[in-house]
């Protein structure tokens, strides 16, 4: 079985290619339209998608395969029960994210923290309940927010290591502010999903999730594709 597995960012598209659900190729596209050039090299036998923009019905009709084409939506099948109370409202790739726990550690306690341009904290249970979770903001928005509303604070580049808690200078002090608030945010969050599930497996993806990978302790899994995972598995036969 060969699977096109597509996530439509807001600014990317992300794509895999699996055979036999082994992910075996994955890239970013930066036009929709290349969608067809892809399908036409790869020759998958079904495609999983999933859009946080633009329909993902409308994509699908473009594409042709010999087998299924399937949609994540708020109103697709799941291997898992989703809890949350308003579920058209919940982003895609945060319900792919799940999938991913989901397919990855079956009947176990996860909570998923996907790093990107917001944080997202998303806890699934070990009967499969999917209880919703926070959303936060990222490293870069959190520079970006300060330098856009106050007058005299700069605009600062991430920085290459977490600084020492106590900042010298302004710059230090922002930098510190956001790097190492964030982690004491993580934490925090963490400890107390902790107090109700001891056995909590933490799952990390997005771009940031090597800053939480290496600061944050206790028992994490760095997994980049799971977004994509997530999606195929709505292609095995068994999922």
């Amino acid at each position: 079985m060969r699977n096109l597995i597509i996530d439509i960012g807001n600014t990317n598209t992300k794509f895999g290619i699996f055979e036999n659900n082994q992910l075996k190729k994955q890239g970013v596209i930066s036009e929709i339209s290349a969608l067809q050039q892809l399908v036409a090299e790869e020759k998958p036998e079904n495609i999983a998608l999933a859009s946080v923009g633009i329909s993902g019905e409308e994509v699908l009709k473009t594409l042709s395969v010999p087998g299924k084409k399937v949609e994540l939506t708020h109103k697709t099948k799941l291997p898992i029960t989703n809890l949350y109370q308003t579920p058209e409202t919940l982003g895609k790739d945060r319900l792919a994210a799940v999938l991913g726990a989901a397919h990855l550690f079956p009947k176990t306690d996860c909570l998923v923290i996907d790093a990107g341009t917001c944080i997202t904290y998303d806890f699934l249970d070990a009967e499969g309940n999917y209880h919703g979770g926070l959303i936060a903001p990222g490293l870069a928005m959190k520079f970006k927010a300060m330098h856009t509303f106050t007058s005299r604070l700069p605009f600062l580049e991430q920085p290459a290591f977490v600084p020492e808690i106590s900042g010298k200078t302004t710059a230090q002090a922002m930098q510190s502010g956001v790097y190492n608030g964030t982690l004491a945010e993580a934490e925090g969050i963490i400890k107390r999903y902790e107090k109700q599930a001891q056995n909590l497996h933490i799952i990390l993806c997005g771009g940031d999730a090597t800053f939480f990978e290496t600061n944050l302790k206790g028992r994490i899994f760095a997994i980049p594709e799971l977004v994509l995972l997530g999606l195929n598995s709505l292609l095995i036969p068994h999922a």
